[in-house]
């Protein structure tokens, strides 16, 4: 490979050419300074921690607007921070203690935490520490005067390259200025290439060490379909690009024509193409790009960015307004599923060494009657204004099933008491995440009136390979014998009893496994709201 190419992981769709703006992460020399003016020292850190809270509710609020609630909650917990005895808190109580500069008594707790939590392989503690650092630095860049380290001074059509990107970062990325950025690490499921494809901006993550290759003002290509950075590229490149990019272009808009046709397989099969939401106004984004349904309404989402657990009014008025969003189609939402890499701040949970293995998802609901019973009022109250589908997530016996069917049994008399309607014939089904459930599928499937396969889980689960580590992210393949026979067993098992089967995982949108998904009988495929078009497309080939 030519040395001006450079090779990543594709994170982000799509071809850019712009002009290099690194990102250098500043280095903040610190010195310990004896201080005699104490509570000159406080009120001067408390100075710049206000400076931050300041800074984070502004890309907060930007955050909300351009990527939605669910993806800006992470600037929720970066604020909370801010106000943590343990961390701020803790700093302040060094500076009165040791009489010393603020500086120097901030670094020491971020430290502190480093040392405290290296090691550990929790995907919640990692997390941890990336908002410690993240919230640490900005304070210290405060104290300082080097600033926040806001991507606020660049120009029209922008490459940003940086080692990473932090959420705060990536949250202000101005799509009108910058066309793609470039990152030394990370991963397809990195906060930045989550938010990447939601910015629709191409993205190339974990190139080593495409920072200290590029200089600022350098004319970068960036092919987010095959992972490659042409730095300075000739004329003759230069044009073919300029030619995929437009091409690429092209192909978006004519997928368009495919927006309002029933999707259907060259068998003659009708499939249903849905979409995949995090919150309430996402509906618009797949109704735009011709969903047939919501295939997935992650509620979770609901519970977050919050001080305190969501009313049963408030989720009912949520639920509502997607469901008579789709008119007629499907809505499939799955009820709370917390726990693993997902947690809240107002429900303490303990601490565990395999999290996603722990108390989660339906073990959490029913271990929690009084959180779910809300939950599954305010759904029953909305399925009268829709077509709602209630799904239970990571169930792995039919036990658990069961006895979700039984609390949702003494919420419909609950209501019927008290004068509230509700779908009495509403469908119920499960998420097939946990290897168990696909292997006793046919058992299930007497039970249940549909499945959903969650292949994120299902893959990580059947092949032991943590999809967020980096180091083993080449055994986390879809494709993989023992996957695909899990994938096809589930959906044999549904067919038998005449129930529907489809998917709601990541490889349901995958380009590559579409057709052999397709060959198996899947009957509904659900995606994020970008990827409808295409998969349309693909399975109407197939």
């Amino acid at each position: 490979m030519p040395n001006n190419i450079k090779k990543g992981i594709a994170a982000s769709k799509g071809y850019a050419i712009g002009h290099v703006f690194i990102k250098a992460d500043k280095e903040v020399e610190i010195v310990e300074k004896a201080i005699s003016n104490i509570e000159e020292e406080k009120a001067r850190f408390e100075t710049a921690v206000e400076d931050s809270r300041k800074q984070l509710i502004k890309i907060k609020e930007k955050a909300e607007k351009d990527l939605g609630a669910d993806k800006a909650a992470v600037f929720e917990s970066h604020i909370m921070l801010l106000d943590d005895p343990e961390f701020a808190g803790q700093a302040k109580s060094m500076i009165e203690d040791k009489k010393i500069n603020a500086e120097k008594a901030l670094s020491d707790v971020i430290d502190n935490f480093m040392t405290i939590f290296a090691g550990i392989e929790d995907e919640y503690i990692k997390e941890r520490v990336a908002d410690i650092k993240d919230v640490g630095g900005r304070i210290l860049n405060n104290l300082t005067g080097n600033g926040s380290g806001d991507l606020s001074d660049i120009e029209k059509g922008t490459i940003v390259v940086a080692n990473d990107l932090t959420p705060s970062d990536t949250a202000q990325l101005d799509k009108d200025k910058v066309v793609a950025f470039l990152t030394n690490i990370g991963g397809r499921t990195s906060h930045s290439a989550i938010m990447a494809r939601t910015l629709e901006i191409p993205a190339i993550v974990g190139l080593k060490d495409i920072v200290s290759s590029v200089k600022n003002g350098d004319t970068v290509i960036v092919d987010g379909i095959e992972g490659e950075a042409i730095i300075n590229p000739d004329e003759k490149t230069l044009s073919e690009y300029t030619a995929r990019k437009e091409e690429f272009e092209k192909k978006q808009e004519e997928l368009k024509k495919l927006i309002s046709i029933e999707t259907t397989t060259k068998a003659g099969k009708r499939v249903e193409v849905c979409g995949n939401i995090g919150k309430a106004k996402d509906v618009e984004a797949v109704l735009a790009n011709g969903g047939d349904g919501v295939g997935l309404f992650r509620t979770e989402f609901l519970y977050m960015d919050r001080e305190s657990m969501p009313t049963e009014d408030e989720q009912f008025e949520a639920y509502k307004h997607v469901v008579e969003k789709m008119g007629k189609r499907p809505v499939v939402i799955r009820t709370l599923d917390i726990g693993g890499d997902k947690k809240l701040p107002y429900l303490p949970l303990p601490e565990e060494m395999n999290p996603f293995l722990g108390f989660r998802a339906i073990r959490l609901c029913l271990g929690r009657k009084d959180i779910f019973k809300v939950q599954l009022r305010a759904l029953l109250r909305a399925s009268v204004y829709g077509n709602l589908k209630i799904m239970f997530p990571m169930i792995s016996s039919l036990e658990e099933f069961l006895e979700a069917k039984e609390v949702l049994k003494e919420c419909m008399n609950e209501l019927t008491k008290e004068g509230k309607s509700f779908n009495e014939n509403l469908e119920t089904g499960i998420m097939v995440e946990i290897p168990a459930a696909a292997v006793n599928s046919e058992e299930l499937a007497k039970h249940v009136d549909f499945f959903s396969i969650g292949t994120n889980d299902l893959i990580q689960y059947t092949l032991a390979a943590d999809r967020m580590n980096e180091k083993v992210s080449y055994l986390y393949n879809p494709m993989h014998p023992a996957v695909l026979k899990l994938i096809k067993m589930t959906i044999e098992s549904a067919h038998k009893e005449g129930k529907w089967c489809g998917m709601c995982g990541e490889m349901a949108g995958d380009e590559k496994a579409i057709p052999t998904l397709v060959e198996y009988g899947l009957d509904e495929f659900s995606m994020s709201a970008s990827s409808i078009l295409t998969a349309k497309e693909l399975i109407m080939k197939a």
